[in-house]
């Protein structure tokens, strides 16, 4: 089955290294992958998205008009991406800074607070984890062992000390959306 999935947010939150790491992840799992970064000129604190595309099938184009599910981060990234999610999709919802309800009933919504369990971690900046454990528990388009592998291999030496902090986020996203009903669908 083919996963494609669009993670934005604004610069700074990892919404790039999320969407790298899962396609590392997929590669490492001999599936073939793509992913398309897009960012405003002002990296932190403007707006980011990237496109990752999970197939065990060669990938015709990297540009995906409807995918099947969407991590948003911020409110103008829901804003955005909540009606191009194909019907039965997935939107995971950071709800920790986006306190909106989704407005379509076609497709399954999550409100995670990923913020929230990042700071109760201790690290703000593994929001991005959050969603991205929370993912890969409701769509499985890699393993959790892949995604850390693929982690421990892009995190410099110097940052080796974050894994363990990273993969309790990536178990608390998925935690919290096996602990809630989705919205809709």
């Amino acid at each position: 089955m083919q996963h494609d999935v669009i993670i934005a947010g604004f610069g700074g939150q990892g919404v790039l290294l999320a969407g790298q790491l899962l396609a590392y992840a997929g590669l490492m799992e001999n599936k073939e992958v793509a992913w398309f970064p897009s960012y405003g000129p002002e990296m932190r604190g403007g707006t980011a998205n990237c496109t990752v595309i999970v197939s065990p099938r060669k990938i015709s184009s990297p540009v995906v008009e409807e995918p099947s599910a969407a991590l948003v981060l911020n409110l103008p990234s829901m804003l955005k991406f909540e009606p191009i999610i194909r019907p039965g999709g997935f939107l995971l919802i950071n709800s920790s800074l986006v306190e909106r309800q989704p407005g379509r009933k076609d497709i399954y919504a999550y409100l995670v607070p990923a913020n929230e369990i990042a700071q109760n971690l201790g690290h703000i900046k593994v929001a991005n984890m959050v969603l991205l454990g929370a993912y890969l528990e409701l769509t499985g388009a890699v393993s959790m062992s892949s995604m850390l592998k693929a982690l421990e291999k892009t995190l410099p030496e110097h940052r080796q000390y974050l894994l363990p902090v990273n993969q309790k986020a990536m178990e608390m996203g998925a935690q919290a959306v096996r602990r809630v009903s989705a919205i809709g669908a």
